[in-house]
């Protein structure tokens, strides 16, 4: 039996991509009993008569799952954060990338409307652009004129399936756009009483974009640190697992403990403060969660 790719989940059917051509399938009974869920960017088995009555019969293993948006075998995700219009937010793309690191996807930065910001903006950004650079995220700085670099992105996006996050209004649909000008994606208005877009997007689905496939999705709107332990949040900062093993007490978690390597890295200018206070904020966040029963 054939194999394919589920590129789109839309009210009971799933549209499986195999050798260039999209069938229309449904799910066989066996994985209700099962307990699994076919979702977009699961790689299967299925059989078809024809283009609109097939059925998935098998779920080949997955790399990783994503609840929200519900998409699985992600290889990077695509973090976009504006410059301006809404304005960078550090905290905001420290959630986000906590989320992408605990879910073990490679995150990629994209900071858009870079023509918009004068130069004390551009200072503060650069800032930031190098703090990240040193801790081994590739950060690429857009601009809002419809320039993106395809060769840049063919590089980035050829033979992955990539998965585009951060909130509406920064630019995530335009920039699809203007990499693809035959999508038509509806792009968001920034409300200005709100300061923040109007959602476009409604369902997941995986788009063909320069050799890849990319994911434009309506979710990581829900930024919650919910399937997230507190002693798992370390492993999500890059530099806190950097120097972790150095602190005196195993299990250490950085906040209140004595001999600490991280608190002292911090004093010692090597851990950005403003990382090291997001991380903080989100160890009190977890820790106050109430408890799952």
């Amino acid at each position: 039996m054939p194999e394919g790719l589920i590129i789109k989940a839309l009210s009971g059917f799933y549209y499986v991509l195999s050798d260039e051509i999209i069938y229309q399938c449904k799910g066989r009974g066996l994985f209700r009993k099962k307990k699994q869920t076919p979702l977009v960017g699961d790689y299967v088995i299925f059989e078809a008569a024809n283009l609109t009555d097939g059925y998935v019969t098998e779920l080949m293993p997955r790399k990783n799952e994503l609840v929200r948006p519900p998409i699985a075998n992600v290889d990077q995700a695509l973090i976009t954060v504006s410059a301006k219009k809404p304005p960078f937010n550090a905290k905001l793309l420290d959630r986000f990338l906590v989320l992408v690191e605990f879910h073990k996807i490679e995150p990629i930065i994209l900071i858009t409307k870079m023509d918009l910001v004068n130069k004390e903006e551009q200072e503060t950004i650069d800032n930031y652009v190098e703090n990240y650079r040193k801790l081994g995220y590739r950060v690429e700085l857009l601009t809002n004129k419809g320039t993106a670099n395809s060769h840049l992105f063919t590089e980035l996006l050829k033979d992955k399936i990539s998965v585009i996050a951060g909130q509406s209004g920064v630019g995530k649909s335009s920039f699809l756009n203007s990499l693809n000008p035959e999508l038509t994606l509806e792009t968001a208005e920034i409300s200005s009483s709100l300061g923040r877009g109007k959602h476009t997007t409604r369902h997941v689905e995986l788009i063909e974009i320069l050799g890849g496939m990319v994911a434009d999705t309506p979710g990581f709107s829900s930024l919650d640190f919910n399937q997230i332990e507190l002693e798992q949040l370390p492993f999500c900062f890059r530099e806190i697992k950097q120097y972790r093993s150095l602190c005196k007490f195993r299990g250490c978690m950085h906040v209140n403990e004595p001999k600490c390597a991280v608190k002292e890295a911090l004093a010692n200018g090597e851990i950005m403060e403003d990382r090291y206070s997001h991380y903080v904020e989100f160890y009190q966040e977890i820790k106050s969660r109430k408890p799952r029963y």
